[in-house]
């Protein structure tokens, strides 16, 4: 598609509402100064990654290899947030474990997630994105991933399927090389809430986006008490760092707030833009009737994430 069609922002107080309301509940680590380059402008240099200019932001905290021991999440748990723009609620967006499906046989977590302007801001800009990840059951890395865009008159539509044995990410006409236990951009969200690291430490995993592999960085950079309109929380902070190519430029920052305790459910993200920060915030949740799984070790999360 064309670059320029893709970054056109709608005036005033929305900033590219479109890339920021997308990109803040679904590409949650994607997103620099308010706003997502368009797949063709973004360049791909080796399986594993991209050039290293993500790995330079992470000095003064330790890099740590956690591995899971408990899973905190499961079938039925459903999170719904506000998001918005200073004291303007601009829409809603939801994450949800809709079942335990199966891929090719396998078991999978189905994870959905939908993000809708409200009735004010669908006669400025209408979105209405949906992205669904299946994730293995056992091994937590990415089985399948969709993503469903509708914004103004945009559309969009695509399917990867992770072959993770032979480690190809399948596209309708065509197949890219992915390192191994590679995750889209919603499976490493809920993967990241199965790692216990401290703050000062930073975690990494491979991510498949788009036609490329970008290594991720996990920053976790404090603790703080929260209150959002679910409720109040204790919380950790994290910052995810995207290692990129020279192309992007990465001035903006993506803060969010996971709660500090087992479960490490995501009850805000922020997101800040030329003016002020965009904000998605819990505003009910539902948590998985299931109790927390542990997981057997079995050394399958050390090499590659």
């Amino acid at each position: 598609m064309n670059s320029k069609d893709n970054t056109t922002c709608i005036p005033g107080s929305m900033f590219g509402w479109k890339r920021v309301a997308v990109t803040l509940l679904m590409s949650w680590f994607v997103l620099f100064s308010g706003r997502i380059l368009a797949d063709e402008e973004v360049e791909q240099d080796t399986v594993g990654g991209t050039k290293d200019h993500g790995i330079e932001k992470l000095e003064g905290f330790e890099l740590v290899n956690p591995v899971p021991r408990v899973v905190p999440f499961g079938e039925g748990e459903n999170l719904i947030f506000q998001i918005r723009y200073g004291l303007i609620t601009a829409g809603r967006a939801t994450m949800e474990i809709r079942n335990i499906a199966l891929i090719d046989s396998i078991r999978a977590y189905h994870i959905v997630s939908v993000a809708r302007t409200n009735s004010v801001f669908d006669k400025i800009f209408k979105v209405r994105d949906r992205h669904e990840s299946f994730i293995d059951y056992d091994y937590l890395y990415s089985l399948r991933f969709e993503k469903h865009l509708r914004e103004g008159k945009y559309r969009h539509d695509r399917e990867i399927t992770f072959d993770q044995k032979r480690h190809v990410a399948i596209y309708k006409n065509e197949e890219k090389p992915i390192p191994p236990n590679t995750r889209d951009v919603l499976a490493a969200l809920y993967y990241v809430r199965t790692l216990d690291f401290e703050p000062g430490q930073a975690v990494s995993m491979a991510n498949h986006t788009s036609g490329k592999n970008y290594p991720i960085y996990i920053k976790m950079i404090g603790r703080e008490h929260v209150t959002v309109p679910a409720g109040e929380f204790d919380c950790v902070i994290i910052e995810p760092v995207l290692e990129t190519s020279a192309i992007f430029e990465n001035k903006g920052k993506l803060t969010i707030w996971l709660t500090d305790d087992t479960v490490r459910m995501p009850v805000m993200m922020r997101s800040k833009v030329i003016v002020g920060a965009f904000e998605a915030v819990l505003e009910e949740y539902q948590l998985s009737p299931d109790s927390i799984r542990v997981i057997e070790q079995r050394g399958i999360f050390q090499d590659g994430r």
